[in-house]
């Protein structure tokens, strides 16, 4: 900022200086024109008239003899006498007797003006460039007081303490920041609520089929000569419970690809293409339940950035519920849109509806007629605010059943 200041500067002296020089000479030339047009003897009429010159027009002007002119056009330049600066102009006026017009001008207040100017530009300059740094020093300040007061409370944070920060406490111009990152710290403590509650309940989920698992072989060896169906039954309630907490893991094993796929690179892929595929898909699924799966997404073609794997485990686990609770000769109507910069995907069952009071999205979660592990919708939660989507489950207004709501950003 300073080097450009500087060089407008000096731009500026250098017009300034040479626009005034130029118009002392074009000054000087009108008034050689003016004596060569007025006095016709002119050497006998400058000598007569010197000083009347010298007071109206302010120049000395005379008739000079200038050997070896060789026909030299006009000229004008500077010259320094007695710490005085003069503007001399030599004007032909008889080249066969090597005669010029000369006309000198003392412009010693037009230089002294000009170094005034300069001064002054100088000063200004400088003036500026103390301004700019004040001015630097003072916004710095202003633009690092809430970058420190955010790097202060960020750095006192950790998973036990993730407290929102105090958007009063900062100037107006960062309160978006403060609010995007209390929305990151909120998303911070929901998922370190949610993983929490996730491992409680998986080892919850599980010592509970494991003590009953213990006490049936416990009681099968206390009993003596036990029948062969009650060593049958006792076989196959374990491997139910085996089965049960298979699934659990395999649940808790895909929120760990969940957790992978998070780091993935965003592809751009056309959402609608993606949307029909998957739809056939389950469509067959459907069919062999008795069931059937109806769609209609506009646009006919959008493309999106966005994790692919992500977006199918929503999909996915989304439509796979809808159909776990929809009864048989039922139907599930899949349908999407875009809205105010958000990609929307309804699905809508015929199903008996949800418990709207039931935080659903949490691990283990589940209505009492659910056979499933609890951990479908906590996925879904989990890889939805990895993409920045949000999801939403309510029951349906125009008829019985639930429908599910996945907005996602398109910006």
């Amino acid at each position: 900022m300073a080097v450009l200041l500087t060089l407008f500067s000096l731009i500026l002296y250098k017009y300034i200086s040479y626009d005034l020089d130029k118009e002392m000479r074009k000054s000087m030339v009108k008034q050689s024109r003016y004596l060569f047009a007025k006095y016709h003897n002119l050497d006998k009429e400058l000598k007569k008239n010197h000083n009347l010159l010298e007071y109206t027009l302010q120049i000395d002007a005379h008739i000079r003899h200038i050997e070896h002119s060789n026909h030299r056009p006009a000229y004008i330049r500077k010259i320094k006498q007695n710490n005085r600066i003069y503007l001399q102009g030599y004007f032909p006026y008889d080249f066969g007797k090597e005669k010029y017009l000369v006309l000198k001008k003392d412009i010693t207040t037009q230089i002294k003006m000009q170094k005034k100017v300069l001064q002054s530009i100088i000063m200004l300059t400088i003036a500026m460039m103390l301004i700019i740094v004040l001015y630097a020093f003072i916004l710095s300040g202003m633009l690092l007081s809430p970058i420190k007061y955010f790097s202060e409370k960020l750095a006192k944070m950790n998973e036990n303490m993730l407290a929102p920060m105090d958007l009063n406490e900062i100037p107006h111009e960062f309160r978006p920041l403060g609010r995007s990152i209390n929305q990151l710290i909120a998303k911070i403590n929901s998922f370190l609520r949610y993983k929490k509650e996730l491992f409680i309940g998986a080892a919850h989920e599980m010592k509970t089929p494991l003590a009953v698992m213990k006490s049936k072989c416990q009681l099968s060896l206390i009993r003596k000569n036990p029948s062969l169906n009650e060593c049958k039954d006792a076989l196959k309630e374990t491997v139910s419970t085996i089965d049960n907490m298979n699934r659990t893991v395999t649940s808790i094993l895909e929120f760990g690809r969940a957790e992978g796929a998070q780091f993935d690179k965003s592809i751009k892929i056309d959402i609608i293409s993606f949307l029909i595929k998957k739809s056939e898909e389950y469509r067959l699924l459907a069919k062999e339940q008795n069931k059937d799966i109806k769609y209609t997404f506009t646009p006919e073609s959008f493309e999106i950035n966005i994790q692919p794997l992500l977006l199918e485990q929503i999909f996915r686990n989304l439509v796979q519920n809808a159909l776990r609770f929809s009864p048989k000769e039922s139907e599930l109507k899949i349908s999407s849109y875009i809205h105010d910069n958000y990609f929307y995907i309804k699905i809508r069952d015929e199903g008996p509806g949800i418990e709207e009071g039931l935080d659903l999205f949490s691990p283990f979660k589940r209505s009492k007629e659910s056979p499933g592990t609890g951990l479908g919708l906590f996925l879904v939660k989990s890889a939805a605010d990895s993409i920045g989507a949000t999801v939403e489950l309510k029951n349906r207004k125009d008829s019985k059943g639930a429908v599910a709501t996945v907005a996602i950003p398109v910006a």
